[in-house]
């Protein structure tokens, strides 16, 4: 039978794209901190950052903000904070990253679309999941790193979420050309 004339195919192609219309109804992120989106104050998605314009001090990068940082409250400085995985996936990375400390990297899809989500300063030895382990939406991933420690390569307590387009783990948290932000999502633009 010639291709054109088989119906069967063709109405299994037409349903396909109802998953997608599925996916697309419902783009937000699960949070992956408590009361993430008032924790968005001062490296937010795309920013460009500098030692002489850091919001933050000292600073030691420079280039165009890869992810967006989720700041600690002042009570929350000497206690365990815990992050959530903002979708479900498959743990990819576990290990101490230059600029980050402990580090995780989930595989998951966004609107259809294959990322990895990049979570920076945790506490290494929190992370229970082991790498190929799936991951449940909400799931506890682990809990922040001890600010200025190597938990969070000596950076201040906080969550660096990122979110790479494809499957290749890139753990830049900055990068030095605007354009490069292509390969990126701003993670506050998927969170409820």
């Amino acid at each position: 039978m010639a291709a054109g004339c088989n119906k069967t195919p063709v109405i299994v192609r037409q349903e396909s794209p109802a998953p997608k219309s599925a996916i697309d109804a419902s783009p937000a992120l699960q949070s992956p901190i408590g009361r993430a989106l008032e924790r968005i104050t001062k490296k937010s998605f795309g920013i460009k950052i500098s030692p002489e314009s850091s919001p933050v001090s000292p600073e030691r990068f420079s280039g165009y903000h890869t992810g967006v940082d989720f700041e600690t409250f002042p009570e929350e400085q000497n206690i365990d904070v815990p992050i959530f995985a903002v979708c479900g996936g498959k743990l990819l990375l576990k290990k101490y990253a230059t600029g980050y400390g402990g580090g995780a990297v989930e595989s998951c899809k966004i609107e259809g679309r294959d990322v990895t989500i990049i979570y920076g300063h945790l506490k290494l030895a929190s992370i229970a999941a082991n790498i190929g382990d799936g991951i449940l939406a909400g799931q506890q991933i682990a809990v922040l790193g001890k600010g200025y420690s190597s938990e969070t390569d000596g950076e201040r307590k906080h969550l660096h979420l990122g979110i790479h387009k494809g499957i290749s783990v890139i753990l830049l948290g900055y990068v030095q050309n605007k354009s490069q932000l292509d390969d990126w999502l701003d993670a506050s633009k998927y969170l409820k």
